[in-house]
């Protein structure tokens, strides 16, 4: 799949989607964690404002996030007049989801070009779920990438039908067993579409306990050919649980995004600000520098340890010339300047060429040339 140009080249920012590339550089076989993507779900944190809207963009791309996602539905397409709250309604006092969803169904086509383009200034990619057939037509024309909600993963027309734009797909499976997982894995992959699967929880907000992070590693075993990730709704707090997701191999975290989180209504209370992002971002890229490389092998920085902390093969009494080497005759000490304790068993039976002190360490010239062995050089 050739990836699709996101940005102007006047933009100063890379040409090619960092979730392209995720989808085009994983391999699981390569090693078992990959930087995330950090995708700041703002929804509809902009609350139909369009400058609450570029707030939101720019400081998500302040704060590091990689991309940005809305949510793009009306009212009458999603929900029936009678279709029950199921929030904490407290927090968002609406009786029903259509009158919810009736509060922020503002934005349409013109609207999210006006902020597709804010996403492009501002260098971060933009994104937003389609909850009905007509705004995935003409978000087809913004987006490298499709986000389909877990409340859609037993939606099967509408799944095919967006799978049909030929891009990836990014699919929530909040609320699901696996049997619906596998069932939505399998019309997508008859469509050929790259997949990341997000590991979701939706309970508004999710305490820590119930984030069952668990189910991660279940994703990845089930399904080792997709990428998986992690769609997060917990309290921000300190970021940890978005830490240990990434921790167990989420490759895509996303996390509601707010510009104030003392404001009313559910998506902002246990959404993210910049200030929790950046934070975020910092420990991220500070893990990852810890985490290093994925091949066991000795570093540069352990080089005086290997020659110093290691023992060699040295006399343990004095030694003199033409001896037949016995175990009372050899010990191993620090510094690993003469023969490995591997060649042990090489070393005792030899004559001593040259009168040895005790506490010497031994080289193989000082055998028996008769019997010499390797090179001294420690492994």
């Amino acid at each position: 799949m050739r990836p699709r140009l996101t940005w102007s080249a006047s933009s100063g920012v890379p040409d090619v989607s960092k979730l392209i590339s995720l989808f085009e550089g994983f391999r699981r076989s390569e090693r078992s964690l990959f930087r995330p993507c950090i995708i700041a779900e703002a929804g509809v944190n902009h609350e139909g404002k369009m400058e609450l809207a570029h707030r939101l963009i720019e400081e998500a791309a302040g704060a590091g996030a990689d991309a940005i996602k809305f949510q793009t539905y009306k009212a009458e397409t999603i929900a029936s007049r009678h279709s029950p709250a199921y929030w904490d309604t407290s927090k968002e006092p609406t009786l029903s989801q259509f009158e919810l969803f009736k509060k922020y169904d503002k934005f349409w086509k013109k609207e999210f070009e006006d902020i597709k383009s804010c996403c492009d200034r501002n260098g971060i990619e933009f994104l937003s779920t389609p909850f009905d057939i007509e705004s995935a037509r003409f978000l087809n024309d913004m987006v490298d990438v499709f986000k389909i909600s877990s409340s859609d993963i037993t939606n099967r027309p509408f799944i095919e039908f967006i799978c049909d734009f030929g891009k990836p797909i990014i699919l929530s499976t909040g609320a699901s067993y696996l049997y619906e997982i596998e069932e939505a894995v399998m019309w997508i992959q008859d469509k050929g579409n790259p997949l990341a699967l997000l590991h979701c929880v939706l309970n508004y907000p999710t305490e820590n306990r119930n984030a069952h992070l668990g189910m991660i590693l279940h994703l990845r075993e089930k399904f080792p050919d997709h990428l998986i990730g992690y769609s997060d709704h917990t309290l921000p707090g300190d970021m940890r649980v978005l830490m240990t997701a990434t921790l167990l191999g989420a490759v895509v975290l996303e996390k509601h995004f707010t510009h104030d989180k003392s404001l009313p209504g559910n998506d902002h209370y246990h959404a993210m600000d910049k200030e929790d992002l950046a934070r975020f971002r910092a420990d991220l890229d500070e893990t990852f520098e810890m985490l290093g490389r994925f091949d066991k092998h000795s570093l540069p920085s352990e080089e005086p340890a290997r020659k110093n902390a290691r023992r060699s093969l040295v006399a343990s009494r004095d030694i003199h010339r033409g001896r037949c080497l016995t175990a009372e005759d050899v010990t191993w000490k620090r510094p690993a300047f003469g023969i490995s304790p591997r060649d042990y068993d090489r070393v005792l039976g030899r004559t001593a060429r040259v009168d040895i002190e005790k506490d010497a360490s031994l080289d193989w010239g000082m055998l028996d040339a008769a019997l010499d062995g390797p090179s001294t050089k420690n492994a």
